[in-house]
């Protein structure tokens, strides 16, 4: 990194996170810049959660999280409106401890029987999370799974689920897919299925907002499509 280089302070969700990492070495080296990063959930009570960090006054160059929540956040004028770049569409997966027995999940009721069946599930406090609590009251399961659920605050699902703590995680695909130690199983099945759009804007804060920009704009490149379903992400 050339001493002196302009820095962009990014702040997202982890969702995208996976995909973030593959792509930003070579804008940085492009622009000769250099990007850091923080993790925060879209939403929720957790400190860490992207609108509770801006409420607190912390200052970033570019926000990148589920496009309900940033559409509050140019609400509340945390974010320049005209900035705001969708990146990239994320389903909701399932997961088990690497080597346990891979429930079935393809219909409505083959994946209400399985959670049904779990002792722990796990899933995050941020936007699948929110979800997937209105899923289960929807399916009628709520009440009867609220012994077996286990919201997990601060850490990726999978990286509870890896260490014992969890039977079963459910959460963003993209946020499942990197952690060894569990055996990704599949996707929601799809008449449960939610897509959630992830975008990024500039915040008013920003420094360098025309390099701010750039980052997105690079980031939403359809040169780019392949890593993002790598990642365990759809293209827009």
């Amino acid at each position: 990194m050339m001493s002196g280089a302009r820095t962009l302070q990014v702040l997202l969700s982890g969702a995208f996170r996976p995909a973030y990492q593959a792509l930003t070495a070579s804008f940085e080296e492009l622009m000769q810049c250099q990007l850091v990063m923080t993790a925060g959930g879209s939403m929720g009570a957790s400190p860490t959660a992207i609108p509770n960090r801006l409420r607190r006054g912390e200052r970033y160059d570019v926000v990148i999280l589920a496009h309900e929540s940033l559409s509050g956040l140019v609400s509340a004028g945390f974010v320049v409106p005209d900035s705001m770049v969708p990146l990239a569409r994320s389903g909701i997966g399932v997961a088990v401890r690497a080597g346990d027995a891979r429930p079935e999940i393809s219909t409505a009721a083959a994946f209400s029987q399985t959670v049904l069946a779990a002792a722990r599930i796990g899933y995050s406090s941020s936007a699948s999370g929110v979800y997937l609590e209105s899923l289960f009251q929807r399916l009628g399961l709520l009440e009867r799974l609220r012994p077996q659920l286990r919201q997990v605050v601060g850490e990726p699902v999978g990286a509870v689920l890896a260490r014992g703590d969890l039977d079963l995680g459910l959460q963003q695909i993209s946020e499942l897919l990197p952690i060894p130690g569990i055996d990704y199983i599949g996707p929601l099945p799809e008449e449960l299925q939610q897509v959630t759009i992830f975008s990024g804007a500039v915040t008013v804060a920003a420094a360098d907002a025309d390099l701010a920009q750039a980052l997105l704009q690079y980031l939403a490149d359809p040169t780019h499509a392949q890593v993002l379903q790598d990642c365990g992400l759809q293209v827009i």
